[in-house]
């Protein structure tokens, strides 16, 4: 598949998501077979008043290619400013656009899914990205509507493809649902069957079964796999060989697990600092141990991690306490 001229050699990507699609998290999710990777999304407005915060934010990892920098915001001005910004200091092959955001701050300052609800706008949006990002292809990211009264996902894919936008992604799901409900994926379909650019499929992709069917039952170009692989990276491995009528290979052990947290919290401290790897380690850690029986005693603790020794001490005990029921 293709978005624009960047090849995309897949059909699974992993989904922006703010505070989990960090450069550590990515690059474990590369490694296990996304073959399409979107950073956490950046404010226009903050990157053109020089925000410090932000540019870490869209750092791309050495040989992550193809990768999207994802931003949002509705200021034309700071759009188009922002899209130079962020192809001259971090170079993407692909530039989005956060059209689908559900939470307050953002939707209520009329961005993200907040655009849905203008759509003259949205498109300016786009042009002016476009003008922004030269060569560069970009992409918008949306939803089914505002809400279930308003869902206006395939006008608005059309539009979006009027001005330019050289892919579309939709999350199956209104802005009034958040992530509440099952994603709608014939919306999905509608979307693919009304335009010519391609479409990647978003919601409710949880194990390698589910990324075969949403590709059946859309017609979508590509899975994006969101939630799913939180504290589950394996999912990309696991998708990828349902997709290629493989045999499914079973999830790692526990200690496998453990391993690959810990990787990826290394791979967070040397690009964020220890302190704050090891606070963002706190939600991750419990993720990779969900579903794990008898881990609640080391969930507890690592609620309260605050250095690597912490981490060092509880991936001794899980390793050596904990099993998954077909371990020995």
């Amino acid at each position: 598949m293709k978005i624009g001229t960047v090849e995309i050699p897949g059909r699974l990507a992993l989904a922006p998501m703010a505070g989990v699609t960090d450069l550590a998290f990515r690059t474990i999710c590369r490694r296990m077979g996304a073959a399409y990777t979107v950073t956490e999304m950046v404010s226009a407005k903050a990157l053109c008043y020089q925000d410090r915060k932000t540019l870490p934010i869209m750092t791309l990892g050495e040989g992550e290619f193809p990768a999207a920098v994802q931003m949002f915001g509705c200021d034309l001005p700071s759009m188009e400013r922002a899209a130079g910004i962020i192809c001259e200091k971090a170079a993407p092959a692909i530039l989005d656009i956060n059209m689908g955001c559900p939470m307050p701050k953002v939707a209520n300052n009329g961005d993200g899914c907040a655009l849905m609800r203008t759509p003259d706008l949205a498109q300016q949006v786009v042009e002016a990205v476009r003008r922004g990002a030269g060569a560069t292809p970009v992409t918008v990211k949306f939803r089914l509507g505002w809400d279930k009264g308003s869902i206006n996902c395939v006008d608005f894919a059309k539009r979006m493809e009027e001005a330019g936008a050289a892919a579309v992604t939709l999350h199956g799901r209104t802005r009034a649902q958040l992530y509440s409900g099952a994603a709608d994926w014939a919306y999905i379909k509608a979307v693919k069957e009304a335009v010519s650019i391609p479409v990647i499929a978003n919601g409710d992709v949880f194990s390698p079964q589910d990324a075969v069917r949403i590709l059946r039952v859309t017609g979508a170009d590509m899975a994006m796999i969101g939630r799913g692989s939180f504290g589950a990276p394996w999912l990309f491995q696991q998708a990828n060989a349902a997709l290629n009528g493989e045999e499914i290979p079973p999830p790692p052990s526990v200690a496998q697990r453990a391993d690959l947290a810990m990787e990826q919290f290394r791979l967070a401290a040397a690009h964020k600092g220890e302190h704050i790897a090891c606070l963002e380690a706190r939600k991750h850690y419990a993720w990779y141990l969900k579903g794990i029986p008898y881990a609640g005693y080391y969930k507890e603790q690592i609620s309260r991690i605050s250095s690597f020794e912490d981490l060092d001490r509880i991936t001794k005990g899980v390793k050596r306490d904990l099993a998954l029921p077909q371990e020995p």
